[in-house]
């Protein structure tokens, strides 16, 4: 075994919302344990975590269209939806318990209240807005939504998108004052500072060129120092792969079987920022809209209200694009490299399986600023080119994989966690509702890697996230409890006397 002085309990790959909420998680379960961060960028939360790389949506379905479907019978299947609204209440109860222990401070700094809405145009989508209200009011996660198909009440919610809107075709939404707007760069960056304070040690401008396993079952990682290109090699018992995009290439690397067949596709974005304050200040929301046909789930237009360095912005988008790099930072050849023989025929036909996508993903990489500027009228019918700039969001890998509902090639739309049998290493793959339900993620990881300590960790879980093995869309007073209390701790007050007035 290489440079005993080298070992480690724990090594993190990647220093984002991932990384940082495991290591964060870690920290309180197994406060003795020694942890080591690796970041090929030089600082934390710069990649997909970073707040222009991503929505911001507090992800808890109370907006996202494509979390509830409808069945052949006409009826709505809400279960993906109570699903993400409970995996994101467990986040907000974790990041309520550090601000209440006094580990990070000034939750304002990344977590802020907003309205979430879903907006509809058409009679086939308002039947289903109205459907999808009525199956998702009835369930307490949801209690407080509001649907409108009046145009005088929707001028009220939202008067940007309803001034100057001439068209007479059926238009509705659904609001529901619950919602949040997360800035996922600032609260890794604090989460980090968190760890450095537990004297974990974090690593920038480290790049992983490679893992392996040793002859007496740890990991050796193989560590590049971008500054100086030196190579180092850390040993580990437990290795967590959460490099974003990057994730995947470095799980090739590991070799484990569970690696295999697994291909990834990646998505580009972009997003569009007003810089006109007075327009941004007439718009107070997250309203989603529909994806379009082909469009891939993470392309729903969303015109969204977002607090970034403590001011506020409006954003419309994503426009999907196709690049082949893995990250935003990542090399034009990650595509091709992740390629393997025992991938090959999964990739192969994904791209038979996904031709709508791909032709989706063409004619957008194509789309002239014009063009985005009348796809951005559908939603502000007076908006102006002038006021309007373009920001390159983060890179999505999307999974593809064999699976057994959908045949070989099947592209995922989620997060994954993949682990190797005996829980020694584990990857993240995967890319949206993501950054929002890190905590359900993570402890997913911790259940799949660590069985044999759940039990004696268990009481510290539930001090942590009081809903842990519970569900609250079950336990109305629980939900009501627990809500109230992690709004207090995040410094969300108007959304408690809005949940004490829809409870009582």
């Amino acid at each position: 075994m290489s440079n005993i002085e080298n070992t480690t309990d724990v090594i993190l790959i990647g220093a984002g919302i991932m990384s940082a909420t495991l290591g964060s998680l870690l920290k309180e379960l197994a406060p003795e344990w020694e942890i080591k961060v690796f970041e090929k960028l030089d600082s934390a939360g710069e990649e997909s975590s970073n707040e222009w790389n991503n929505a911001g949506t507090g992800h808890s379905a109370l907006c996202e269209l494509n979390y509830t479907s409808e069945k052949p019978d006409g009826t709505i299947d809400i279960t993906k939806a109570i699903n993400i609204n409970e995996q994101f209440q467990l986040s907000r109860q974790f990041w309520s318990y550090l601000v209440n222990s006094n580990l990070i401070r000034n939750p304002q700094d990344f977590i802020m209240p907003i309205p979430h809405m879903s907006l509809v145009q058409g009679e086939k989508d308002v039947s289903f807005l109205k459907k999808r209200f009525e199956a998702l009011s009835k369930n307490p996660l949801f209690q407080g939504m509001e649907y409108s198909d009046d145009p005088q009440k929707l001028k009220e919610w939202i008067p940007l998108i309803m001034e100057g809107r001439t068209s007479d075709e059926p238009i509705a939404a659904t609001k529901i004052d619950l919602g949040t707007d997360v800035n996922f760069g600032a609260l890794t960056r604090m989460l980090f500072d968190y760890l450095k304070n537990e004297n974990v040690e974090v690593h920038y401008k480290h790049s992983v060129e490679d893992i392996k396993r040793t002859s007496d079952g740890l990991w050796e990682v193989k560590v590049q120092d971008i500054d100086s290109g030196t190579i180092e090699q850390h040993i580990a018992k437990f290795v967590f792969i959460g490099g974003g995009g990057g994730s995947l290439p470095l799980l090739q690397k590991t070799g484990i079987p569970e690696s295999k067949h697994i291909g990834g596709f990646p998505v580009s974005g972009l997003f569009m920022v007003c810089n006109n304050p007075e327009v941004a200040e007439k718009h107070h929301a997250k309203v989603y809209g529909k994806a379009k046909v082909g469009a891939p789930p993470m392309s729903v237009p969303h015109l969204d209200t977002r607090y970034i360095d403590n001011k506020k912005t409006l954003l419309f988008g994503p426009f999907a694009g196709f690049s082949p790099k893995f990250l935003k930072t990542g090399s034009n050849f990650d595509l091709i490299g992740s390629v393997k023989p025992d991938n090959v025929f999964t990739m192969l036909a994904a791209g038979v399986k996904e031709m709508s996508l791909t032709k989706y993903l063409i004619q957008q990489v194509m789309l002239s600023n014009e063009e985005r500027m009348e796809e951005l009228r559908e939603f502000i019918p007076n908006a102006k080119s002038e006021d309007w700039d373009v920001v390159v969001a983060g890179q999505r890998v999307q999974v593809i994989k064999d699976t057994e509902a959908g045949g070989k090639g099947t592209l995922q739309f989620g997060t994954e966690v993949v682990s190797a049998a005996d829980g020694s290493i584990a990857a993240l793959l995967g890319a949206s509702p993501g950054a929002s339900t890190a905590v359900h993620v993570m402890l997913e990881v911790l259940d799949k890697c660590f069985p044999q300590r759940m039990k004696a960790w268990e009481s510290k879980i539930k001090e942590m996230i009081p809903s842990y093995g519970v569900h609250l869309g079950e336990n109305p007073e629980l939900f009501q409890q627990i809500f109230t209390s992690t709004a207090k701790a995040l410094g969300l007050q108007t959304l408690v006397s809005e949940k004490e007035l829809v409870f009582s």
